[in-house]
Formats: structure tokens, C-alpha cells, sequence
């Protein structure tokens, strides 16, 4: 990431109009991404139009406070480094999510709610207790690569099956404004709204066609707006908005291969914040701080009926593009955030956004995922053969290995509770991708260069 000169330092205080903006810029940013989350979970657990709404509200709210806790320089990192809906929860909740499903859209979310809970506690108790320090030994490049590949391109069914083959048509206008604004379009604007405007115009399409005739009723690419004239203006149900969280030890296991994950990405996000932001590399205080501060945001999602959270790559690229590294500016942006959430009939228009729409913007994203741990891989020796056996090895398992678990359920549930977690766990990929590179990347020899430690991105 080229690292441009500062206009304001992390501690600087822009004027108020100019906090106010940067800070909308920054809610623009996250805005595509974190509200693809939840429009991928509400259809799946069977939420009406007005819940889906509803939920998109829950998790505005839980980000804007998460990102105020990460930014304090005490309870969090302190880095001007926003929090948002994590991809890499989407595959171990879409396995609470097809356990649950039968119990309805409030248990299921009972459930989720139970699994960040616990899980966040945990997280929160490793980053606080500086146990991070330990576990950053085993977590190098050549186990973070494949893990970050198996969440992208694991993801592939939820973006195709799922939602761009309803229509194909208005995905592919989606995929095809990516390309242009994001690659061939030299407009630094465009560039940085890339999805944001690509959804945009996908979605006028559908709404233009939807009041023209052209996409009737029961139509994947139809939008009707009545559910946002129904919805009300301001909402205020925040805490436990679902109802009381429940535990179970098949949600936890599921859940923990996206913590694990989500510290995977945050360690490296934080490396790349205090680069764009002109600071020295995150000592290990700053660190653990960030992870404590990761996971107890992960438990306040719970408790406030969203999704989990983690540090967001494209925010620090715009610190990068603007020179604006001022954490005032970042916790403006979370304020903001927190009032849109109060907005009732914002979350019931989002949640009209049709399905090809977002399989379209999933190609994209998932696909940058799955390639972002390709480059992960470059700060290993690939031409290595200790190395390419690991992760090839990793990344077989990671996209054969859940697919046979899932149909073994009968056989490892007849082993009771830890059946269940060993189940949820080699049914999610990436945790089977993390698993097996860890495994072997400790046992067998190799130099710190070959393993890529203590590398720099480039």
C-alpha cells in the first residue's frame, strides 16, 4: 500500500465540517460490504422483508459501537481502523443457520447470538491477557494464505447458486461496473465506491424495470417498495432485540473457526493501518489490545442481535488514498453509523436490494478474498516445496472435507456434544484449511524466510 503524505496525523482534530464528511466517506466505504452480511443471512434463516430490515438496523448499530471501542486507545488498539460485518463468520453461521433453521428466524438468531457471545468472551480474554503474543508464532503466512483463500472461494455457491443464477443478467451488470469503476475508470471517487456505485445502478435497473412491467411480482430481479413504506421511522429496540441469546456447543464450535479467522486478518489489518497512517509497526500491547477489543465486540454484537465483527482492509485503504488518518474522523463515522441504525425505513429499503444484485457484488468481493490469500502467500518462499505440498494440501482439504462431513452428521452426533463442535468445525473450511496448515507448517522444518516470518508486505 503506497503510503501518501498525511493531511491529518492519528491524533489530529480536522475542523468540524471536515470530520464530518471524512467521516460519511468512511461509512460509504464500509457500507456495500457490511450490509451484504446480513442480506445473506436473513433470506437464508427465512426473514421476512420487514426483519431482514430490521436486522440490517442491528448490525449498523453494533458496528458504530464496536468501532468507537476499537479506536479508544485503551480498551481498543487506539488505530483509526473501522469495524465491520465479517466475512469470515458467514461460513460457520451458515452451519448454525442449517441446524436451527426449523425453529424460525428468532431462534436461529437466539442461537448466533449465543455462539458470538461466547466465542467473543474468549477472543477478548486472548487479546487482553497478551496470549496473542503466543499464538502469533504459529500463525504465519503459509497458514494464513489458505485460510483466507478457503473463505473467498468457499463462498463461490452462496454468490452463484444462490443469487447471481436468479438472473443472471443484472448480475453481470453488477460485475461489469466493478471491473470499470474499480480497474478501467481513472475517477479516484469511482475507484473508492466502487460496489457502492455498482449496486446503485444494478438496483435502479430492477426498480425501473419492477414499475415498468418488465419484472412482475415473484420475479428474482422485482423490487417493491411497500415493506419500506410500512416500516416505521425510527426504531429504538436495541439490546437482545431477538430475544434472550441461547448456547450450544454445536453453534460455539461452528463459531470458532471465524474467530480464529477474523484474528488471522485483524493482526495483519493493523500492520497495515499504522503503515497508511505514517506510525511505526503495532508493538504487541497494541495488538493485544486490538484483539481484546475484537472480541469483546464480537459479544455486544450478540447482545445487540447482530452479526460479528472484525477490522476493515478497504477503510484503511481510503486512509491510504486521503492522507486522513485522524481516529476523530473514524469515530465521527461510527456516530453516524449508530444514527442511520435509529432509521427504521433505511433498513426496510436496503432489504429490498433483489438477489441477482447481491450475487453480483459477491462475485466481486468473494473473489478479492479468495485472491488476497494468494497474496498473503507471497510473503512465504512458494518456490519452496515444503511449502506448496502445505498448502496444497490445506486448500484440498479445505474445499473436500466439509462437503463429506456434512453428510457423516448421524455418525459424529453419535459421539454426544463433542461429536457435535468436531462436526461443526471440518464442516467449515477455513477452519479446516487453518487446521491443516498449522499442523504441518509447525512439524515440518523450514527457515523463518522460507515460512515468511517476520516479512513485510511489499
Amino acid at each position: 500500500m503506497a503510503r501518501k503524505n498525511l493531511v491529518y496525523g492519528v491524533n489530529d482534530k480536522p475542523p468540524t465540517p471536515i470530520m464530518i464528511l471524512a467521516g460519511l466517506q468512511h461509512v460509504l466505504t464500509l457500507f456495500g460490504a457490511t450490509t451484504l452480511v446480513p442480506l445473506i443471512f436473513g433470506p437464508a434463516m427465512g426473514m421476512s422483508p420487514a426483519q431482514i430490515g430490521f436486522f440490517i438496523s442491528c448490525v449498523y448499530f453494533a458496528m458504530g459501537v464496536a468501532t468507537l471501542i476499537q479506536t479508544h486507545p485503551k480498551l481498543g488498539s487506539g488505530l483509526p481502523i473501522v469495524q465491520g460485518s465479517s466475512f469470515s463468520f458467514i461460513p460457520p453461521i451458515m452451519t448454525i443457520i442449517g441446524a436451527y433453521k426449523g425453529l424460525g428466524p428468532n431462534v436461529v438468531m437466539q442461537y448466533i447470538g449465543g455462539a458470538l457471545i461466547s466465542g467473543g468472551l474468549i477472543l477478548s480474554g486472548i487479546g487482553y491477557s497478551r496470549l496473542v503474543g503466543y499464538i502469533r508464532k504459529v500463525i504465519t503466512p503459509v497458514v494464513i494464505g489458505p485460510t483466507i483463500m478457503a473463505i473467498g472461494f468457499s463462498l463461490a455457491p452462496v454468490a452463484i447458486q444462490f443469487n447471481a443464477a436468479n438472473y443472471w443478467p443484472v448480475s453481470l451488470i453488477v460485475v461489469a461496473c466493478v471491473f470499470i469503476f474499480s480497474l478501467i475508470s481513472r475517477n479516484k471517487f469511482m475507484n473508492i465506491f466502487a460496489i457502492l456505485a455498482s449496486i446503485t445502478i444494478a438496483y435502479l435497473v430492477c426498480l425501473l424495470g419492477s414499475m415498468a412491467g418488465f419484472f412482475p411480482a415473484g420475479h428474482a430481479a422485482h423490487v417493491s417498495l411497500a415493506e419500506v413504506a410500512n416500516a416505521p421511522w425510527f426504531r429504538f429496540n436495541i439490546f437482545i432485540p431477538w430475544g434472550p441469546p441461547k448456547f450450544s456447543f454445536l453453534a460455539f464450535g461452528a463459531i470458532i473457526a471465524g474467530f480464529f479467522a477474523v484474528m488471522i486478518e485483524s493482526i495483519g489489518d493493523y500492520h497495515s493501518c499504522s503503515y497508511a497512517s505514517g506510525l511505526d509497526d503495532p508493538d504487541s500491547d497494541t495488538i493485544s489490545r486490538g484483539i481484546g477489543a475484537e472480541g469483546l465486540n464480537c459479544a455486544l454484537a450478540g447482545l445487540f442481535g447482530a452479526v460479528g465483527t472484525t477490522s476493515y482492509t478497504e477503510n484503511i485503504g481510503l486512509i491510504g488514498l486521503t492522507g486522513v488518518a485522524s481516529r476523530w474522523v473514524v469515530r465521527t463515522g461510527a456516530v453516524i453509523l449508530i444514527i442511520m441504525s435509529m432509521i427504521g425505513k433505511l433498513g426496510a429499503l436496503i432489504s429490498t436490494v433483489p438477489s441477482p444484485v447481491i450475487g453480483g457484488a459477491y462475485i466481486a468481493l468473494f473473489g478479492i478474498i479468495g485472491a488476497l490469500g494468494i497474496q498473503v502467500l507471497m510473503r512465504a518462499d512458494m518456490g519452496s516445496q515444503r511449502n506448496v505440498l502445505i498448502v496444497g494440501f490445506a486448500f484440498l482439504m479445505a474445499l473436500g472435507l466439509p462437503g463429506w462431513t456434512e453428510g457423516q452428521q448421524e455418525a459424529f452426533f453419535a459421539f454426544g456434544i463433542p461429536g457435535q463442535m468436531i462436526w461443526a468445525i471440518l464442516k467449515t473450511p477455513m477452519a479446516v484449511a487453518g487446521i491443516s496448515a498449522a499442523f504441518w507448517d509447525s512439524i515440518v522444518p523450514g527457515t523463518p524466510e522460507e515460512r515468511g516470518i517476520g516479512v513485510k508486505m511489499k
